[in-house]
């Protein structure tokens, strides 16, 4: 909790630095301030290589003699302001709580590592500009926070494949019974109502249990920029309804591997959006459309 409290601190000089006039940034551009570059070394601080879930040394990705808009995964705005954190496939683990990563404004991507613990349980409701958030094959697992819905700037949210990271850390055993990813309590509808800004959403392999004429009801009236919907093996059940496959800005949609899904595929016009559809190993059924 100490460290929670010295990176909400962070959190907020960094908020306040962003606000300055443009003006006051003309010997800045392409060097980020120095209070972002503090705080990334503080979050740097508390990250540890952990390959097989085992920490082996601390993560040195940056080299504090330089300015932190060079570094590897960072990326800053034309004035040095830090707007995105690219730390994917690098296996590690953190120290920190999950807090600290606030120090970005706009996209954080933490895909491919070997958290193996429980999705951030607090935090996510007080960073409201979050618009790219990705947590893929992380190996998180239990519930999905309810704070996760309080970021209703989100364009794209990836929580997909997360029994990928136990594979790759060779517990490919067949008996192996990892843990899952969870959307119960909050359900499906909870977690989307607020982010209707939501353009990619990709859910692979989350254990949903919110029927299938709930969650699309849901998702067509809360998401009118949807575009990509990912939700294969997720053990979806019920009735899918053929108008889902119509709505007007949706491009791809892949709802594999849930085999007790049902449903039919409508008459395509001309003109529609969709361009990749996978149906595999479900139960829809009927006359294919021309």
């Amino acid at each position: 909790m100490e460290n929670l409290g010295i990176l909400i601190a962070l959190f907020s000089l960094f908020s306040s630095s962003t606000s300055l006039h443009p003006s006051s940034h003309t010997n800045l551009q392409n060097h980020c301030l120095d209070v972002q570059r503090s705080a990334l070394l503080q979050l740097q601080h508390h990250l540890y290589y952990a390959p097989n879930f085992t920490f082996s040394s601390k993560l040195e990705l940056w080299d504090p003699n330089t300015h932190c808009c060079s570094w590897k995964g960072v990326t800053c705005d034309a004035l040095g302001h830090v707007i995105g954190i690219d730390l994917s496939y690098q296996t590690f683990q953190a120290t920190f709580t999950p807090f600290s990563i606030s120090i970005i404004s706009n996209t954080l991507n933490l895909a491919g590592n070997n958290f193996n613990t429980t999705l951030f349980p607090y935090g996510f409701g007080k960073l409201p500009k979050f618009t790219h958030l990705n947590l893929s094959a992380s190996c998180f697992h239990g519930q999905i926070p309810v704070g996760i819905s309080h970021l209703t700037r989100l364009v794209s949210l990836d929580l997909s494949y997360q029994e990928d990271c136990y594979w790759r850390n060779d517990q490919n055993d067949v008996s192996f019974d990892y843990p899952t990813l969870k959307l119960e309590k909050p359900n499906f509808k909870i977690l989307i109502k607020k982010t209707r800004s939501l353009r990619e959403l990709y859910l692979n392999g989350v254990n949903i249990s919110s029927p299938s004429s709930e969650w699309c009801e849901t998702t067509s009236l809360s998401l009118p920029k949807l575009s990509v919907l990912s939700m294969s093996n997720c053990d979806l059940s019920g009735h899918f309804p053929a108008e889902f496959f119509l709505l007007p800005k949706m491009q791809r949609i892949d709802i594999s591997g849930n085999s007790r899904l049902m449903g039919q595929l409508p008459e395509f016009p001309i003109n529609n959006s969709l361009e990749v559809l996978s149906l595999r190993y479900t139960n829809f059924s009927g006359k294919l459309p021309s």
